[in-house]
């Protein structure tokens, strides 16, 4: 299916990039969180990137998921050696050619033309300012799962880096490094802005709107083209289906594919079909996730719970939470030993040793749950009177 193109949103946001408002918000960095596989980094390499690129700024790209296995410093290190290396191109390769090892970027920084996609030896600052002398126009450095940084004292290190060099590039009047962070857990996302030792301390995090109404017309629109037969698309069951995969378009998609199947035995409009797949996925996720809770220990369940109600002020080890371990516990084991810090600490390290994860860890010891669904299964669950989740529905 054709992608959906996000023009209007793409051009609001680079105008705050660009930090065109009051006071220049946005020249600080703008913080874009939205669940994931919700179409958040679609949107930034298809939208955000081109409508920037548009304007004369050079993009820097670079996804902290993509290869979770490095240092995501090792990551951005490595996305703004590529840009530069790309822009030097070819008098990299005449400079090796006659035997010149270094060259000399408006005298602000040497790479070595043997290693162009690396600035070893460089400060991430030099790097930025030799990549703005090379670009069209001022650096875009665009990080997708920027949270990511913040689990390897490397990644955090650069986050800080990344902050002193937007303020040493960028000056009254004179942008040259303007900084693009998202990512798929807010509460995570929240420690680059809103801790006391956070780098980008004061920054805002803005939820990037999700995928809606104009959306589920433009797949209605495109279903009408190839099946003229089934017009008219009913648009409020598919949206209704959509709402329910989360707003996740690849699963939306695939849900109607598989309605639209002509080898499917099935009665009745395609819609129903879609918004029967979507209700039995999204009674599925929660049934997932009640099972998971009822697998654990009572005091990782504890902690858990404690995580899920307190976000980002969640403390694991003071007073008031390990009487909330205490309490929870006693319910159903009245004589168990008391929570103490050690018997804590040994129920977060199974949680976060679980196949997958289900606790976050940042380098400065800040947890949260790993993943962002459970906070949304957790509230839902409060709302209609279900919690804490029985053990059977």
């Amino acid at each position: 299916m054709e992608r959906y193109p996000r023009s209007d949103l793409a051009r609001q946001i680079s105008d705050r990039v660009e930090g065109r408002g009051l006071f220049d918000q946005g020249r600080g960095g703008v913080f874009l969180a939205a669940p994931r596989r919700t179409g958040k980094s679609t949107f930034l390499q298809h939208d955000l990137a081109p409508e920037l690129a548009v304007r004369g700024h050079e993009i820097v790209y670079v996804d902290l998921w993509s290869d979770r296995s490095r240092d995501p410093a090792e990551l951005i290190d490595e996305a703004i050696g590529r840009a530069i290396g790309a822009r030097l191109g070819v008098v990299a390769k005449a400079t090796r050619a006659a035997g010149v090892e270094a060259l000399d970027i408006a005298g602000v920084m040497k790479i070595d033309t043997t290693r162009i996609g690396r600035h070893d030896g460089s400060t991430l600052t030099e790097a930025l300012r030799g990549l703005r002398a090379v670009a069209v126009g001022p650096v875009v450095l665009m990080v997708d799962e920027a949270q990511h940084a913040l689990t390897t004292p490397r990644g955090e290190n650069t986050m800080a880096a990344l902050k002193s060099a937007r303020d040493t590039l960028n000056a009254p009047g004179e942008a040259n490094l303007l900084l693009v962070m998202t990512g798929s857990d807010r509460d995570k996302l929240s420690r680059l802005v809103n801790t006391h030792d956070a780098p980008f301390l004061g920054s805002r995090i803005t939820d990037l709107p999700l995928l809606g109404e104009g959306f589920v017309a433009f797949v209605a629109e495109r279903i009408e083209h190839g099946r003229p037969d089934l017009a008219p698309v009913d648009a409020r069951d598919l949206g209704m289906a959509f709402s329910h995969f989360g707003h996740r378009p690849k699963l939306f998609e695939r849900a109607i594919s598989d309605a639209l199947n002509p080898l499917a035995e099935a009665d009745g409009r395609f819609e129903g079909r879609v918004l029967e797949f979507a209700a039995a996925h999204r009674d599925r996720e929660r049934e997932d996730q009640r099972a998971l809770w009822h697998g654990l220990r009572p005091l990782d369940r504890a902690l858990v719970w404690r995580m899920l109600d307190t976000r980002e002020r969640f403390r694991p080890f003071d007073g008031d939470a390990l009487a909330f371990y205490d309490e929870v516990v006693g319910t159903e084991i009245p004589a168990a030993k008391p929570a103490t810090r050690s018997r804590v600490q040994n129920a977060l390290a199974r949680l976060r040793d679980h196949d997958p994860p289900l606790i976050w860890k940042s380098v400065r010891g800040e947890y949260t749950v790993a993943d962002a669904s459970m906070q949304d299964w957790y509230i839902h669950s409060k709302e209609i009177g279900r919690w804490p989740p029985p053990t059977s529905e």
